[in-house]
């Protein structure tokens, strides 16, 4: 079964919204795991609006679960990184004044720095994910920088999914094969949610993970975190 990891960062964004420590983000995260979460995943940015460096380190003591911290792997990332040594490291392009992540990376014209970065992280006993476009000769080029897997930027099928969903899912049919292919495990996540989350994992059963936070905090509001941490996870079956 492909496995959920609950992106908690917008728990972080409301407690920073009036200072002090409501909601308590350590507290849901340990919550996410204890109600049938399989992974707990932040994204800290050097702004710190949401998940702040100091929550991951706090966190990390706390989970029984895998960890993944995301991030564009700027100096200041890497060391909190190397730090903590989560289960796992997705690397994400992320501009520092972007609302939220909005590319994968061109590992083509990247690719000395991710195969030194995944290296670097390897040293550490870390797993090393890739955020990617369904693109073949990215995901190729992704394997030779010796990363373990790719995160597949899921916006495009998210945005296409109610029109054709047929048409939204092939691109990402194509490119997992690909990863299948060159021996990368297989990740997924932006904007996945109870309507499109089921197809997607049906076409791709071979998918390990997905991370998803925005839509699943939003369905959180109205049916409680632990009916909505189920209702994903039956997506996911």
């Amino acid at each position: 079964m492909t496995k959920l990891s609950v992106n908690i960062n917008k728990v972080a964004t409301i407690r920073n919204a009036r200072g002090g420590n409501m909601p308590d983000v350590l507290k849901f995260a340990v919550d996410c795991e204890r109600m049938g979460a399989q992974g707990i995943t932040v994204h800290p940015r050097p702004d710190e609006r949401h998940i702040r460096y100091q929550d991951a380190r706090d966190i990390k003591p706390l989970l029984h679960t895998e960890f993944n911290i995301e991030g564009n792997p700027i100096p200041s990332f890497v060391e909190l990184v190397k730090e903590i040594r989560p289960a796992q490291v997705t690397l994400v392009p992320d501009a520092e004044n972007v609302l939220t992540s909005n590319a994968g990376w061109d590992v083509i014209n990247n690719f000395e720095f991710l195969k030194n970065i995944s290296a670097e992280f390897h040293q550490y006993g870390i797993r090393v994910s890739i955020f990617i476009d369904p693109v073949e000769e990215q995901i190729r080029k992704a394997a030779e920088t010796g990363c373990d897997r790719v995160e597949l930027y899921t916006e495009a099928y998210a945005s296409n999914y109610a029109t054709n969903r047929e048409e939204a899912i092939a691109p990402y049919v194509a490119a997992a094969k690909v990863a299948k292919e060159v021996g990368l495990g297989l990740n997924a996540g932006h904007d996945l949610n109870t309507e499109n989350l089921a197809y997607f994992a049906q076409q791709i059963p071979w998918l390990d993970e997905v991370s998803i936070g925005h839509a699943l905090i939003s369905d959180a509001l109205y049916w409680g975190i632990e009916r909505t941490i189920q209702e994903y996870l039956r997506c996911l079956k």
